[in-house]
């Protein structure tokens, strides 16, 4: 059985149970938007009578069945901020759920992390072995908060989550285990320095969902289309899921999706990602496509020479390769002024547009490789 305390203090945070005057911050945390876009199971709209049920049926009940439920208050104020608890709870595998909500007026402070830390730490100090986050695939900031805590990504639960429409989504799993170091998870792909990387010509930064017209338009072009996998045309909504996962994609470490930019006028002019597809080695694969107005300007080349300097400055990465089909000459052309050198032939590697298979002309680059 997992029994932590009913008052808790560490991190910055006060987790104590809750009380009648905090029905109105219940009230106004629970009814913000971004609460209510992520916890689809909140009555809608929320009120103060729901937060008073909450307060007198609701988190006594959560204790009752063996989890927990805590207001998350300001030591020096004591104040509610937010909400914080443990759910489906398995006592036969020490195991639980953690999940929280900060109100508008806790954000940005850190509370969040400070409140699961704290909740973490009082768990397996109570008897806890395996502590799951699940988070909404578009909440990067709760993903932020997971890696932060030293929550681990563990993987995705295919259609978990519910919508209020009765539709479903996929939820990400972050785990901590007791023994686990403490301290933030490590990861794998690191935030742009700044943001952003550029040499004065060409900028790169995370794709974002302002980018879905310029990245439908790239990706809609057939020669794009055809180095895809599979190479099929994408609709607006792949490319729209594609721009709202995209920072997902990255604080879990598959990959790094990147608008290129004209640093001078930021006209996205194309697009470049590095797929880190073999961590244990120390191996990630480059890809990249430009805008036909932005093509023989060299700015592929620089887009590919500063991601690849990211990579294995910051990433850590040993390795970088690439691959074209064998008519691309221009795109071979880039690889080669970026230092990229050609290895050889991967006969039928990529499924084609008519069934048949397709060659591809393998690239590489190694961090000890001199620069060009």
């Amino acid at each position: 059985m997992i029994a932590p305390p009913r008052l808790v203090e560490a991190h910055g945070v006060r987790l104590r149970p809750f009380r009648p005057d905090d029905a109105a911050d219940t009230a106004a945390g629970c009814a913000d938007p971004l609460t209510q876009r992520f916890l689809a199971g909140l009555p809608s709209p929320y009120t103060e009578a729901d937060a008073r049920w909450w307060i007198t049926e609701g988190a006594p009940a959560a204790w009752a069945g063996g989890g927990a439920a805590y207001a998350i208050a300001d030591p020096a104020t004591d104040r509610l901020l937010g909400t914080i608890g443990l759910s489906n709870p398995v006592p036969a595998r020490g195991q639980a759920e953690i999940g929280y909500w900060v109100a508008p007026w806790g954000r940005r402070r850190g509370i969040a992390t400070g409140a699961t830390r704290a909740l973490a730490e009082a768990a397996f100090a109570h008897g806890a072995a395996r502590l799951e986050l699940l988070t909404h695939a578009e909440n990067a900031p709760s993903q932020r908060v997971a890696l932060a805590a030293g929550f681990r990504h563990e993987g995705v639960r295919r259609a978990a989550g519910t919508t209020r429409d009765d539709g479903r989504h996929d939820l990400t799993c972050w785990v901590r285990l007791a023994g686990d170091p403490p301290g933030p998870t490590t990861r794998t792909l690191p935030d742009l320095p700044g943001g952003r990387l550029t040499d004065g010509v060409v900028a790169l930064r995370r794709v974002g969902p302002e980018d879905v017209p310029g990245m439908h338009r790239l990706h809609t072009r057939p020669e794009v289309v055809a180095s895809r996998v599979p190479p099929e045309l994408p609709s607006y909504a792949d490319i729209e899921r594609r721009c709202r996962l995209t920072e997902s994609q990255w604080l879990t470490g598959r990959g790094a999706d990147l608008a290129i930019l004209d640093a001078t006028t930021g006209e996205l002019v194309g697009g470049c990602a590095l797929y880190h597809d073999e961590p244990s080695t120390g191996q990630a694969m480059i890809g990249y496509s430009m805008l036909p107005a932005a093509r023989g300007r060299g700015l592929a080349t620089r887009a590919v020479r500063l991601v690849a300097g990211w990579a294995f400055d910051q990433v850590g990465i040993a390795r970088i390769w690439a691959g074209t089909r064998p008519e691309n000459v221009a795109s071979q052309r880039v690889l080669e002024k970026a230092g990229f050198r050609r290895e050889g032939l991967m006969r039928g590697r990529l499924p084609g547009a008519g069934g048949e298979r397709v060659d591809t002309v393998l690239y590489g680059l190694l961090a000890t490789d001199p620069p060009r």
